[in-house]
């Protein structure tokens, strides 16, 4: 028999990195909101790989935190290895990754759930959702019923998952738990589109059964650099990676089971990550290639458990064990977990604007995996955004919406629900086409006050980013008008740094414009520094030595946001306007989008379209 257990703002279904943040998004912005997990001892698990960011990852998890969110917290507490990627390149790709002790980040997102004012947590699987007077009502599997004005849906892998590992599958979650097998018809009644995904995992192995002198052995970077701008605390590398290769007895191991993968048998239906394919998929795509790359990454400071990050399978429980044999230092290697495939129910982000709300059903959301993304960051983004999003309706407040220039975040929710997405979404630099005005640096400077604005950010961290934005303001300032002379120091460092020497006084911005001169090389002629921040200086170094490209870069900015601001109608009846091609009417029947902007971003709609649009747009504001 139902009965009832709770009236909240907001219910959160599901645990993960999205869930995470939309339900602490929502309880800090001063709704009631719930929490459900199938498990509550594995809150913020990390069923994928031991890690935290990576390119443009890491620039999202700067984003979250800039905003008020909790990952780039829980990942400084959690820190096990750091490293910058794209050192090598410019400073718009350079990309935090950070492996992460993933039982203790688990914990750590656990207890900041459990201790959030206006937050409940429940372990409970919903079952169906069905839509109220003042909202929705969500049933569980025993029968209580829980009403919430805003729901999210932040499901993972679970919904309808199903297990892969050579012939041998059935019903499951990630690392095995189980699935949530009842969840999907409720929300297809509901109205909700809904196909399947597929992603993978590689095998954990025993460490002491690992020969690490036959590998490379990957230390991380000194001095560590925090993912979240709040983080005082010094931190420290505490372990090794390790780099290994396949060879070509593992290709031929491989080649001669294929027929025992289920990718290949054809019993696995999902569409797989495109970015992050398996090792039989490697060895069939790039069959030209001989070897393919394998990092050990251990799991944490308590277990010996280690990731094999670039050996994804579903391949056989003895195909996995005989290939791993072949690989120099995992010859004798002892498998505590196979590898495994994962099917699972996902949305077709079309159906969503770009609040993340459904279109056609008021008050649903959608974050993480279920919108069709793959990635922890990908996942905790968009929890953030529609947490934030969900209080707002809530508390009758305007939605964030955030536009490709704001963010990472802004780009990936825009390409969901916007373009769509035929396999897994993954975030990348290539994707932005404002890359360097988004870096990772300046993440802060971008989001915090926006997230002051809602009510993510607090009064401290407030006052924290306005003396970080001075120090900025001041030593611009500085570095404009203070001219040094033409010392025989000064021009023999110039001279060591393969630069022209001057002849007459230089200011110490036109030098720092220099691409072989930085802050360290004029430390010793540059006495008046004062002591800076290490993010205020590196912001202010870029944005010097950038400053051509970063002007022209904003210019685009400015004609994008022109076109952001002209509104179209939400109920504007597309197929009766005369000029617009029959693809476009229906592409935009569909999409709905918010204005021109995200209009000329959707596939099938040409800049013809959009001539016939602002023609259109403009007389109907006339006529009013």
């Amino acid at each position: 028999m139902r009965f009832f257990a709770g009236q909240y703002d907001v219910g959160v279904i599901g645990a993960g990195h999205a869930g995470i943040e939309a339900a602490l998004a929502a309880a800090r912005l001063g709704c009631s909101a719930i929490i459900f997990s199938i498990n509550l001892d594995w809150i913020g698990n990390m069923p994928c790989n031991p890690s935290v960011g990576g390119t443009a990852k890491g620039h999202l998890v700067r984003e979250i935190d800039a905003l008020g969110g909790e990952m780039g917290k829980a990942a400084d507490a959690t820190l096990l290895q750091s490293r910058m990627l794209n050192r090598g390149k410019g400073p718009a790709v350079h990309s935090l990754r950070a492996q992460i002790d993933r039982r203790e980040y688990s914990g750590y997102m656990k207890h900041r759930l459990e201790t959030t004012p206006g937050l409940d947590i429940l372990q409970a699987e919903v079952v169906k959702i069905e839509r109220g007077p003042q909202g929705f009502k969500l049933i569980t599997s025993l029968d209580a019923e829980y009403s919430a004005k805003t729901v999210i849906i932040a499901s993972g892998t679970f919904l309808k998952g199903r297990i892969f590992i050579g012939e041998v599958s059935y019903e499951g979650g990630p690392d095995g738990m189980f699935a949530a097998t009842s969840l999907s018809e409720s929300l297809k009644e509901l109205g909700v589109s809904l196909r399947r995904f597929k992603t993978g995992t590689p095998a954990r192995v025993l460490s002491s059964s690992i020969e690490y002198a036959k590998m490379e052995e990957q230390e991380g970077e000194e001095p560590v650099i925090p993912f979240s701008f709040e983080t005082k605390k010094k931190l420290k590398n505490q372990v090794s990676c390790h780099i290994t290769w396949t060879n070509t007895e593992t290709k031929r191991i491989i080649n001669e089971n294929l027929y025992r993968s289920p990718l290949y048998s054809g019993k696995i239906q999902g569409i797989g990550t495109r970015y992050c394919p398996s090792i039989e998929d490697k060895i069939v795509r790039f069959a030209d290639k001989e070897r393919h790359q394998v990092f050990v990454e251990p799991c944490g400071l308590k277990t010996d458990e280690m990731y094999l990050q670039g050996l994804s399978s579903s391949l056989p429980a003895d195909v996995q064990l005989e290939l791993l044999h072949t690989i120099p230092g995992l010859e004798g290697v002892k498998v505590m977990r196979p590898a495994y495939a994962i099917e699972y129910d996902c949305c077709d982000p079309l159906q969503l604007n770009a609040g993340l709300e459904f279109m056609d059903i008021p008050g649903l959301y959608g974050a993480g995996q279920f919108n069709g993304s793959s990635g922890y960051e990908e996942a905790a983004a968009q929890g953030l955004v529609a947490g934030i999003n969900a209080a707002l309706k809530v508390q009758s407040r305007p939605p964030m919406i955030l536009d490709r220039a704001s963010g990472y975040i802004g780009t990936l929710v825009d390409d969901l629900v916007t373009k769509g997405c035929t396999d897994p979404y993954r975030m990348m630099t290539s994707r932005s086409e404002y890359r360097l005005i988004l870096r990772q640096d300046n993440a802060d400077e971008r989001l915090t006050p926006i997230g002051r604005e809602i009510g993510l950010v607090d009064d401290e961290r407030w006052q924290n980013f306005c003396t970080r934005q001075e120090a900025k303001k001041a030593e611009r300032k500085r570095l404009r008008e203070t001219v040094l002379p033409p010392t025989e120091q000064l021009n023999s460092i110039l001279v060591s740094r393969e630069t022209s020497p001057v002849e007459t006084g230089v200011r110490l911005e036109e030098l720092l414009k220099r691409p072989q001169l930085d802050y360290e090389t004029l430390t010793p002629i540059d006495l008046g520094r004062p002591d800076l921040d290490p993010m205020v200086r590196e912001q202010v170094e870029i944005e010097i030595k950038y400053e051509g490209y970063i002007k022209r870069q904003q210019a685009a900015v400015d004609e994008m946001r022109r076109l952001e601001n002209k509104l179209l109608p939400e109920q504007a009846d597309y197929k009766a306007i005369t000029g617009l091609r029959k693809e476009a009417q229906e592409k935009l029947t569909k999409i709905r989008p918010r204005s021109l902007g995200q209009a000329s971003r959707i596939s099938g709609v040409s800049p013809a379209d959009i001539s016939v649009l602002i023609v259109w747009l403009n007389s109907q504001r006339e006529c009013n």
